[in-house]
């Protein structure tokens, strides 16, 4: 079943790079008592979500800010140093949380998942935007396969 907006978002664990080192997240404790902006990408450092997906959410950081927004997130079926990487390279630092989802758990709970195995990429995640309160899903935009019209940062911006 896919959430849906009014939907606590499920349990699950993340990885996020500190400077510690890898660390669980535990989605019940990052959205608990706060407003964020979670996006979903196929895969760091994909055309698509290089070009536009990620970088529409480190430019638009302050207007999220200003409307209320505690944090961004971004989370994808890639291991936490390769989000990692992809923040450094997108000039995220500061702006985006990157929150690893190696084994498509989130992704599979969320009903957000997809085969993408036609393309050598395996399970992945839905590229979608949404809007989190407090663990309830605020507004949720899924884009249909291979678009980029719904889920940019501008289209949920002018949702809130």
């Amino acid at each position: 079943m896919t959430i849906k907006i009014g939907d606590r978002l499920p349990d699950a664990k993340l990885v996020k790079v500190t400077p510690d080192g890898p660390d669980q997240v535990s989605t019940g404790d990052f959205f608990a008592g706060r407003r964020v902006a979670l996006f979903s990408v196929p895969g760091a450092f994909t055309p698509t979500c290089s070009a536009k997906h990620l970088p529409g959410f480190v430019e638009q950081a302050q207007a999220f800010h200003d409307k209320g927004v505690d944090e961004i997130a971004c989370t994808a079926v890639n291991d936490a140093f390769v989000l990692d990487a992809w923040a450094k390279a997108g000039n995220a630092g500061g702006k985006v949380t990157m929150l690893a989802d190696g084994n498509a758990e989130f992704a599979k709970a969320t009903g957000l998942d997809m085969d993408s195995s036609a393309y050598g990429m395996g399970i992945r995640s839905k590229r979608y935007a949404m809007l989190v309160n407090d663990g309830v899903v605020e507004a949720l935009h899924v884009e249909a396969p291979g678009e980029f019209k719904v889920s940019s940062a501008e289209n949920l911006l002018a949702a809130m």
